[in-house]
């Protein structure tokens, strides 16, 4: 699949844009809360936030392309690297773009509250979850739409 639509960009149009969320963000001190915000036939956003310890298990985006923006707080991004997780924080209005191979963890390791806005085209149908074993990515699951979310 070509891409010419930068999922960042939309995903921060998006963000930059809270009286056009159709819903409040909303925390749940059990799991992460998330919302689908908006769909198209080339892309779907996602309002995500994220209490402080809250993250996500190593995975990927079942071949979609995506791009993150932080809105509030500070979230973690983990990849591996050489084997080994490699961390970098981004702060609101740090963001990321990702290929359709990307394999990354996401947690809030702050004190404070976070909200994130996702994009990702095409839609997400499956995410692979992934264990770290000795320097190598294991496939530990494969949570499908409609079933895991």
């Amino acid at each position: 699949m070509f891409l010419t639509t930068d999922l960042l960009s939309v995903a921060r149009q998006h963000a930059g844009d809270p009286a056009g969320w159709p819903v409040a963000p909303r925390f749940d001190s059990v799991e992460r809360w998330y919302h689908r915000i908006a769909a198209t036939p080339e892309h779907e956003v996602w309002l995500l936030t994220w209490l402080p310890g809250q993250h996500t298990d190593l995975h990927d985006h079942g071949g979609a392309s995506g791009g993150f923006t932080v809105v509030s707080g500070t979230l973690t991004e983990e990849t591996v690297h050489r084997g080994a997780l490699k961390g970098r924080p981004l702060a609101p209005g740090a963001g990321r773009r990702f290929g359709p191979r990307y394999v990354h963890r996401v947690s809030n390791l702050g004190t404070e509250p976070a909200i994130s806005v996702h994009c990702y085209a095409p839609e997400l149908t499956s995410m692979t979850r992934y264990d770290l074993t000795d320097g190598t990515l294991r496939v530990a699951e494969v949570a499908r739409a409609g079933v895991a979310w």
